[in-house]
């Protein structure tokens, strides 16, 4: 019996979003439309951004990126999730699980800071108009990018080994629908406070680091809009921010609230609701958001489908 104890795992079963067998048919489709409209929209924000020649400032080379981002979390986690509303046995291999977690973290990293080069993207636009070709360069562009993709994916090197170097022995239920740090850490039977340590120092620098920078950059767009004398020229730089401020809110606000939840009302149900939130629902918003008030985008839509169609007429 103490030899079955500490059988060591070479697979994980995924509880899912939600064990009750009545619901996986409606939440298959559902999840299947989410995950549906997060590839249209994303894969239409990196089209426009790429071929049309009105989009090729920095503000829309950072949003292609965000799209790519948004699109790439959503691929590591949605395809599995929905195949597992369809079969029974819901395992996912050591290496496949392993994999996962790591793939996600560098996507969730890289969200998070390039909304904060965002953020500063937009000071220099509002802040220093003057300068702003100057300042965030195409070299500069290419640099804050390659920055964040490779500070991700160290990121997620150190953090998924040190969780996947721990010891999982009978238990081997992950009560999530990936596989995520937290649970992965409740099923092991070694100690878990050197990677506990490694993921609380990596997300508390990544997340203050990168608020910071978000809350600094409007905070002194804040105070240059209100410098602004006229009501027009106020609309006009409120604007060119709008949607990435409701970005950034919805983004932030999830992680905050799924992080600062007091220890005696945290519970797993609301931690999948929450991980539902930003890894499929968030981007499949976030092409919508920087779409359907945005002038430029929806012109630039147009002339890509009256490009489009032109082209279908000569065939």
């Amino acid at each position: 019996m103490a030899h079955e104890n500490f059988t060591r795992v070479t697979e994980f079963i995924l509880t899912g979003v939600s064990e009750r067998p009545d619901l996986q048919i409606p939440l298959f489709f559902v999840f299947l439309i989410i995950y549906g409209l997060t590839v249209t929209g994303n894969l239409s924000i990196i089209t426009l951004t790429s071929v049309d020649s009105q989009l090729q400032t920095p503000m829309y080379f950072f949003l292609r990126h965000l799209a790519i981002i948004n699109l790439g979390n959503s691929t590591v986690i949605a395809p599995k999730m929905l195949v597992n509303f369809l079969v029974k046995k819901h395992t996912t291999s050591f290496y496949e699980c392993a994999t996962q977690l790591g793939m996600f973290l560098v996507f969730i990293v890289a969200e998070i800071f390039i909304l904060a080069v965002m953020a500063y993207d937009r000071y220099v636009a509002i802040c220093n108009p003057l300068l702003y070709m100057a300042v965030v360069s195409q070299r500069t562009c290419f640099l804050l990018v390659s920055l964040t993709y490779l500070y991700s994916l160290s990121t997620a090197i150190v953090a998924s080994s040190s969780v996947f170097s721990m010891s999982y022995c009978s238990s081997n239920v992950i009560n999530h629908f990936y596989c995520d740090i937290v649970p992965l850490i409740a099923l092991s039977c070694s100690d878990t406070s050197f990677p506990e340590t490694v993921v609380f120092v990596s997300a508390s620098t990544n997340l203050v680091f990168s608020i910071i920078t978000v809350v600094a950059s409007y905070f002194n767009i804040v105070l240059s809009i209100l410098r602004i004398r006229s009501s027009e020229g106020r609309k006009r730089a409120f604007s060119t921010c709008a949607s990435h401020m409701t970005a950034v809110s919805v983004f932030y606000g999830t992680l905050l609230f799924m992080y600062l939840q007091p220890q005696t009302n945290h519970s797993m149900g609301v931690d999948k609701m929450a991980s539902v939130f930003y890894t499929l629902v968030i981007p499949m918003l976030n092409p919508m958001i920087y779409s359907l008030r945005n002038k430029d985008v929806k012109a630039a839509l147009k002339r890509f489908l009256t490009n489009s169609c032109g082209s279908f007429k000569l065939m």
